[in-house]
């Protein structure tokens, strides 16, 4: 018992700290058991008629009337097991409930038939599928990590040709549904046009790599590590497989975990600000306020530049729809209590929260079913409204420093309970069930805003001072360039997330900013005598 308390002491004394700021975690090395790595992929479906036409993608064979089972291979993308990898054509052929028994409890695919360099896959199978094969690859999310299965490391390193490769894959056999992990020895031959990478391999068994090993991993021999996922082989019948690259994946887990991306490809991506990153400088002392009344000084230039930037982009953030997958849980434990996913809709400013499954519609986000959350609200566009437009708000910029080899300004920013700024209120909302009580409390607050050269607004946190059971409310948010085709690139949220402690434990919440829509909104006003409107200038499409 004495024991189990004093860990719990340490872990309410650091576990916010390790939330906003933790250092990218070392893999654990394991025994390389690639049995407790790369695991098969089945779903079952009910099908009015019997498929005769077999696809590489996905083998459908018949396992009873009207009923078909598909099949690929997945693997461990982070050390715990909780997200498996595998192919988009796998991903949307397969559709699995359940993976080795845990529940799947979100899907997410990094290519679709609207992808760039999209084209039809497989036109001459049962299921032709349009995607970008460079981009073939989905990610299933567990509900919990599968025990006794663990991650590998991911080499980003150029291949050298004539390297040597295992490939692990779980092909269909002929006695259904047995299936066993089989290796293929192979030796990089170069990459195609498309940008995949190409490997002649051995036969196993006498037998060439069958449908249902797309998704495989391909790993170096010498190191261990992964370099590539099996995406198809040559259909000339010559023993050559074909692997979409790890950089793929690592661009696709930095959209949509950006959290495990910094843990797994910690320097993969150096475009976009880490969403666990600390602040940078220590909190700044204020001088204290002189007594005598005085006019309100100057502020410095770049301060300026700053409170426009700041306003600019609240303004620029007043209308959109995004997907936003969330997840909940306490402690320093990367794995969540509870997971959840919103469609946020914002119209001329006003965020709404939808249900993508039953089209329920919340003012706010609706809390999990757990004892005590920490959550999440409108922090992504109320800190940029508030650094632009409160001038009781103090600001102080610090020397330029540098993230992720890029330049970038450092501002921070702090307010005392009684200048009434947003940041200095928490609200804390009781749930009885049957209902619920909601109170405000305020503490000063202060927090750091990062810029690039030219004040564009990559990072904001916010710090609430509080007193009482809850203390130390944090939450940062991250923002990053949405490139729309044929548009003007513009900022937008990418992630956000908040964390405080709660009798000396840590609870925490993180969301992600993705598929977005951006729509136009227009108003106007028309007088009695109809010669006179005004409009407002609508966003772009």
């Amino acid at each position: 018992m004495i024991v189990c308390l004093f860990f719990l002491f340490v872990a309410g004394q650091t576990g916010l700290r390790n939330l906003l700021g933790s250092v990218p975690l070392p893999w654990v090395v394991f025994a390389q058991d690639l049995n407790k790595t790369v695991l098969p992929i089945t779903g079952f479906q009910l099908r009015l008629k019997p498929k005769s036409t077999m696809n590489w993608a996905a083998l459908k064979s018949k396992v009873s009337l009207g009923e078909e089972a598909d099949f690929g291979t997945g693997f461990c993308v982070d050390p715990e097991c909780r997200f498996i990898g595998t192919n988009y054509h796998v991903a949307v052929n397969v559709r699995p409930r359940k993976i080795n028994g845990d529940q799947v409890v979100e899907r997410y695919l990094a290519t679709s038939p609207d992808d760039d360099g999209a084209a039809v896959n497989d036109a001459l199978s049962g299921s032709p599928l349009k995607y970008a094969l460079i981009r073939d690859l989905a990610i299933f999310e567990l509900r919990h990590p599968l025990p006794h299965y663990h991650g590998m490391a991911f080499s980003l390193n150029d291949l050298q040709i004539g390297q040597q490769v295992d490939i692990y894959a779980y092909p269909k056999e002929s006695i259904h549904p047995i299936r066993n992990l089989v290796q293929f020895r192979g030796a990089f031959k170069g990459e195609t046009i498309g940008g995949l990478l190409a490997f002649d391999y051995s036969f196993a068994n006498g037998k060439a790599i069958r449908p249902g090993s797309s998704g495989a991993l391909v790993v170096d021999c010498k190191t261990q590590q992964i370099v590539g996922v099996l995406d198809a082989v040559a259909k000339n019948g010559e023993a050559v497989a074909m692997a979409v690259p790890i950089q793929s994946l690592a661009d696709f887990v930095s959209k949509v975990q950006p959290w495990l991306s910094q843990r797994i490809f910690p320097s993969a991506n150096k475009e976009t600000i880490s969403p666990a990153s600390a602040d940078l400088y220590p909190k700044f002392v204020w001088p204290p306020a002189m007594e005598s009344l005085q006019h309100r000084t100057d502020e410095p230039a770049d301060v300026k530049v700053l409170r426009q930037k700041a306003q600019l982009l609240a303004d620029s953030m007043r209308n959109f729809i995004a997907v936003q997958p969330f997840e909940f849980g306490s402690g320093s434990n990367n794995a969540p209590t509870s997971v959840a996913a919103y469609e946020v809709q914002v119209l001329d400013g006003i965020q709404r929260f939808r249900d993508p499954e039953t089209g329920e519609e919340f003012q706010d986000m609706p809390f999990p079913p757990v004892n005590t959350v920490v959550g999440t609200g409108g922090e992504w566009s109320e800190l940029p409204q508030m650094v632009g437009t409160e001038l009781r708000l103090k600001v102080h910029q610090f020397p330029d420093t540098f993230v992720n080899g890029s330049q970038v300004k450092v501002f921070q920013y702090r307010a005392e309970v009684e200048d009434g700024v947003p940041c200095n209120f928490f609200k804390i909302v009781r749930d009885f069930g049957f209902f619920a009580r909601s109170k405000v409390v305020a503490g000063p607050c202060y927090g750091e805003v990062w810029t690039d050269q030219n004040t564009n607004i990559l990072r904001i946190s916010e710090h609430i001072e509080l007193a009482g059971a809850w203390k130390d409310h944090g939450t940062v948010v991250t923002y990053g360039w949405l490139r729309p085709t044929g548009e003007a690139p513009r900022l937008v949220p990418l992630t956000i997330s908040a964390g405080a402690e709660y009798h000396k434990k840590v609870y925490w919440c993180r969301g992600v900013f993705m598929n977005y829509r951006i729509f136009s909104a227009q108003k106007k006003i028309i007088l009695a005598n109809d010669s006179i409107q005004k409009s407002r200038p609508s966003l772009p499409q």
